[in-house]
């Protein structure tokens, strides 16, 4: 089912980043499709352990049949308490982040994740708990509303679109993609149509999803579960994410504030590996369109 669900990005450069040794302990946090796990599970050997997290029930039907691998049905905010019960504080060697959603999400009509389908505004990657776009959409302030567009979709028109949806949804409920691409074609110049759409709909998922608030409640947490020396590979796909990422790798801090000791010593966790960001080759972005964006920062536990 891999190949449909999703194609894993950066394959080969994200399992090199790990370093991975057959008898180690590994952690993929977006199982998705399999496809990063199964190859980590490829280099393992029969002392290794793998354990894959993804809150997604979709996710389960690539759940590979190996006595190395443990599926976690859960978000990865909550890395540090599943590592905890399985008694793997501080014992493993790498961590993988690979953060875009996908394909199997943008290409199924019913979750509601892409313009380019009818169907309902659901976007939750969890669709057994939580709101959906729509409940955003129609339940959220004009000015809640405006921030997650401004600050999730960096929309200048943040505040007309907020106010236009408040306005139509007391006359109606918007409740499925169609609705929302009529209401807002004011908004959609035909030569920037698909970036703005993007944008807006990257806007809804992130508030939905809790996207930047669980990555950086994970990021925090891998300073607890990843033995000295243990890898982190993370690969963004906007600036958003890319942005907090970068700061913590480098600083230990979001804000990428520098702290330096008394001799003039930056005080941060890691050891960054690679200075200049890995990005995909060209064929791989002619194979895979979806990778162009994708980032990959990898560093290790001091």
């Amino acid at each position: 089912m891999e190949g449909c669900y999703h194609v894993p990005v950066m394959l080969n450069e994200s399992l090199e980043a790990l370093q991975i040794t057959p008898s180690g302990a590994y952690v993929d946090v977006t199982f998705g499709g399999g496809g990063h796990s199964r190859e980590i599970l490829n280099r393992l050997g029969k002392e290794g352990r793998l354990f894959g997290f993804d809150q997604d029930a979709d996710a389960e039907e690539n759940i590979p049949f190996d006595g190395r691998f443990v599926f976690v049905r859960s978000n990865f905010r909550y890395l540090y308490n599943f590592m905890r019960y399985y008694k793997m504080v501080g014992d493993v060697d790498g961590v993988l982040a690979d953060l875009g959603v996908s394909s199997h999400h943008f290409d199924d009509e019913e979750r509601g994740f892409s313009f380019r389908f009818e169907g309902k505004l659901d976007m939750r990657m969890n669709t057994r708990a939580g709101k959906t776009a729509a409940d955003v959409l129609n339940t959220f302030t004009e000015e809640a509303l405006a921030d997650i567009f401004y600050l999730y979709g960096e929309l200048k028109q943040a505040r007309q679109l907020a106010s236009l949806i408040v306005r139509s949804r007391e006359a109606r409920k918007i409740e499925t993609v169609e609705e929302l691409l009529e209401l807002v074609k004011p908004f959609t110049r035909k030569d920037k149509e698909k970036k703005f759409l993007a944008q807006f709909f990257q806007s809804l998922r992130i508030q939905v999803n809790d996207e930047l608030r669980a990555l950086r409640e994970m990021l925090l947490q891998t300073l607890e579960v990843l033995k000295p020396g243990g890898r982190l590979a993370v690969i963004t796909y906007h600036s958003l994410e890319d942005r907090l990422v970068k700061n913590f790798l480098k600083t230990g801090n979001f804000e990428g504030k520098v702290i330096q000791d008394f001799y003039g010593n930056i005080q941060t966790p890691f050891r960054i590996v690679n200075n200049k960001v890995i990005v995909p080759s060209g064929e791989e972005v002619e194979r895979n369109p979806r990778s162009r964006s994708a980032k990959l920062r990898i560093a290790e536990l001091i």
